[in-house]
């Protein structure tokens, strides 16, 4: 998956000249939002079919700071797909010096129309395919 690039705006800092924490909180959301188009499950596709993914837990953990114009790549990958709740992970670089500034994580779970949950496996099992291959492959990738 080609990361998510972001550049830091201006209205993004606070008074110390650096990216205000909750701002990382909604780029996670915009590279979940570009994992799922790249993989073929884009927010317009699981509306259509009447499933919802909901946020259930968000968790960040800063490690260097960023400033008005910097250039942010965001890897999202699957940590864990259980079926009826879904992990991703997100490590977000400076995409100029390649300095990891954030890792975060986000859960979710699944609703269909009625709000009800749905097992992925069963319900949408070809959504479940291409997240579990994705944790696969990062899994792998991360072994090396």
């Amino acid at each position: 998956m080609e990361p998510h690039i972001h550049t830091v705006q201006y209205y993004e800092t606070d008074k110390m000249g650096i990216t205000h924490h909750s701002n990382y909180i909604r780029w996670m959301e915009e590279a979940r939002v570009s994992f799922l188009t790249q993989i073929g499950w884009g927010f317009d596709k699981m509306e259509e079919m009447g499933l919802a993914s909901p946020v259930l837990t968000v968790s960040s953990h800063f490690l260097h700071s960023t400033t008005f114009a910097d250039t942010v790549s965001i890897e999202a990958y699957i940590k864990e797909c259980s079926g009826l709740k879904l992990f991703i992970g997100y490590i977000m670089k400076n995409a100029k010096t390649g300095q990891t500034v954030c890792t975060g994580e986000t859960s979710h779970c699944f609703f269909n129309r009625e709000g009800r949950p749905v097992r992925l496996q069963k319900d949408y099992p070809e959504l479940f395919e291409v997240l579990d291959k994705d944790r696969i492959q990062h899994e792998e990738a991360a072994k090396k």
